[in-house]
């Protein structure tokens, strides 16, 4: 799952950045309301964390913008997305304003970092079905609640890039992935890596999943465009 991290204080987003890739989410963060919003208008976002005192674009402003997208805005995608706004204002008048804005939480600073992280996976399995369905491809089976998946009722041992790869092979289906498209989906935004690396994690894949009895080719390679399951 992808999530938005928009903060203006580096150290705040810092934290959760990391406490996020921790839990095996694809992170991006921007610093400013402009930057998030050109982001939302390029990407599929299952969550936005947004601060509500923002450079450029406030958060307020900013929500009201992503809930007011027309069908035919690039944005739009992400209009219906779970918001859960970020602020030092506390008062019952502040939250009503956000709330009524379109967010779908409001949580005053300072907080705990494990209640937040509690909200946003509330939130998660509030917005998509599918974080509590298995997902499954043959003898394949992802568990994307828990980040376990398993052959042939046998668990597979893996890295979360590993896990997050074979979740979009599988969501996809028979569709074909380029290595560019991989890294769209699995890696942030400002942490793109080389396309060899696709390859070294589609490599380190196979290799677990035919130790579990899976063929060879379970993943296969389309020469020149890319790989899918088989």
């Amino acid at each position: 799952m992808r999530i938005l991290v928009v903060e203006d204080d580096i150290q705040l987003s810092e934290v959760l950045t990391e406490a996020l890739t921790r839990r095996q989410y694809v992170v991006d963060s921007a610093k400013d309301g402009e930057v998030a919003w050109s982001w939302v208008e390029s990407m599929k976002y299952d969550l936005v964390v947004l601060d509500v005192t923002l450079p450029k674009l406030d958060g307020i402003r900013f929500c009201q913008k992503l809930r007011g997208c027309e069908v035919t805005h690039p944005a739009h995608r992400n209009s219906t997305s779970p918001v859960l706004m970020l602020t030092a204002r506390d008062t019952v008048a502040d939250k009503i304003t956000g709330l009524d804005a379109g967010a779908d939480d409001y949580v005053a600073k300072p907080f705990d970092l494990e209640e937040l992280m509690a909200r946003i996976r509330a939130l998660l399995r509030r917005g998509s079905s599918s974080s509590t369905a298995s997902l499954c491809w043959g003898s394949l089976r992802l568990n994307p609640s828990t980040f376990e998946a398993a052959y042939d009722n046998k668990l597979l041992s893996l890295t979360p890039k590993e896990y997050a790869l074979l979740e979009l092979l599988v969501s996809s289906g028979r569709r074909v992935l380029s290595r560019a498209g991989i890294i769209e989906q699995v890696w942030s935004l400002d942490n793109s890596p080389a396309e060899e690396t696709v390859t070294s994690h589609i490599r380190g894949l196979r290799h677990k999943l035919k130790d579990l009895g899976a063929p060879d080719d379970f993943i296969e390679t389309v020469h020149g465009l890319g790989y899918r399951l088989k």
